[in-house]
């Protein structure tokens, strides 16, 4: 009976400390204070998305890695500019082609022109 009261008791105090090293402490308490779980969008929302930006973007961990919501928001958003810009780029080669072509046909002399 006495093993049995110790045993209590010794259980009792081992619960209070961790109880104490967990939840007291304030400023000084053995554990940090978490991070927010809140994902802050640092891509601009302004203008479109530079190298430094895609550099920067840092995800917050999850219990098993990373948000899945998250990361999938961010690469639609890189996804969709990149788009974008492809789209972009593609009308301005095809304007160039076609000023290019343009520009061949007016530099030739037409026929039975003479120089």
């Amino acid at each position: 009976m006495l093993m049995f009261l110790f045993l209590v008791v010794a259980l009792a105090v081992v619960v209070a400390a961790v109880t104490l090293a967990v939840v007291g402490g304030g400023e000084s308490a053995p554990l940090p204070e978490a991070a927010p779980e809140r994902f802050d969008d640092p891509l601009p929302p302004d203008r479109p998305v530079a190298r430094a930006d895609v550099d920067a973007l840092r995800f917050p961990l999850a219990l098993r890695g990373y948000r899945m919501a998250e990361v999938d928001d961010a690469l639609g958003r890189l996804g969709a500019e990149i788009a974008e810009r492809d789209a972009r780029i593609a009308d301005l080669e095809s304007a160039l082609a076609g000023a290019r072509a343009a520009g061949q046909g007016h530099d030739r002399p037409a026929e039975g022109d003479q120089q």
